[in-house]
Formats: C-alpha cells, sequence, structure tokens
C-alpha cells in the first residue's frame, strides 16, 4: 500500500514557507523544492487556506504565505485541515470469528488516535522547525502576521 504523503509534505511546504514569510511562494516554486507535482501543492494549498493556515495573492506578483505565526500553527491545525480521518483502519467484514477481535481492535486504534492527535497538537511548527535546526523568520509582532504586500508589477516602457 502506498503511503499517504498529504501530511508530510503539507508540512515541509508551510516550513519553507515559514522560513521566508516576506515572500509570495508559488505553487511551482514550492513544488520543485519538495520534489513534486504543482497540481499537488495547490491542492494542499486550498485545504491549508480553507482552514486558515495560509493565504494567497493572484497575480504575476502573487503566490502563497503563511496566514499566523508558526508558534501558533500546531500540526495538529495542519492534519485537521488536510481532512486526514483515522490513521488506522480495519476492514469492514465482520464474521462471528472477528467480531470480538474487532471490537477489541477499535478500541486500541481510538486509543493510539487520541495519542497521536494529543502528539499533534503539542507540536507547534515553530517547535518542529526549531528541532530541525531551521528557524522562521522574526516578525515583529509573532502573534499575528500581516500578510505581505504583493510587489506592484513592473511597468514596461514601450518606446
Amino acid at each position: 500500500m502506498a503511503a499517504n504523503l498529504r501530511f508530510s509534505t503539507a508540512i515541509e511546504a508551510l516550513a519553507l514557507m515559514a522560513t521566508e514569510p516576506e515572500k509570495f511562494h508559488t505553487s511551482h516554486a514550492l513544488a520543485t523544492a519538495l520534489a513534486t507535482n504543482p497540481v499537488v501543492i495547490r491542492r494542499l494549498l486550498s485545504a491549508l487556506s480553507r482552514a486558515g493556515l495560509v493565504s494567497s495573492a493572484k497575480g504575476p506578483s502573487g503566490g502563497t504565505h503563511l496566514a499566523k505565526s508558526p508558534k501558533q500553527i500546531t500540526l495538529r491545525d495542519i492534519y485537521r485541515a488536510l481532512d486526514a480521518g483515522d490513521l488506522l483502519h480495519q476492514t469492514a467484514h465482520e464474521s462471528a470469528d472477528t467480531k470480538d477481535l474487532k471490537k477489541t481492535m477499535r478500541g486500541v486504534f481510538r486509543k493510539a488516535q487520541k495519542c497521536l492527535e494529543e502528539e499533534l497538537d503539542s507540536t507547534t511548527l515553530n517547535q518542529l522547525l526549531k528541532k530541525s535546526g531551521k528557524k522562521a523568520a522574526k516578525h515583529a509582532a509573532d502573534s499575528s502576521i500581516e500578510p505581505p504586500e504583493p510587489a506592484a508589477p513592473e511597468l514596461v516602457d514601450a518606446h
């Protein structure tokens, strides 16, 4: 089975944005840095935008940047934004032979899911960056990031 990489890819994209918050990041640039397809990045950014974690500006000088400080974004926020659902799943088939086993497994899976969510809730994007040796860029007001102004399009002299 293929592993779902959406969650880790979203974390990596947000981490890249956190290290250069003054910059609008295009899906193409993020995809190149993460060795994936820009369509994958655009889908992730769309989900992250609906959750209020990123903000985008359209146009030739547009792109996406963090809508919150990296200190305010938990890994659980990212996990929820992607509607990741439960981590562990069971087969739908249930027989008399597996009924008790499946009930026991559901309890274990619920407990594991709760532990995962608690860990994700206690880890911010900023903490993750610090642990990895990277630093999120400082802001004057870390608790509320003002979105950067998109650069004005350059005018070309027709003469």
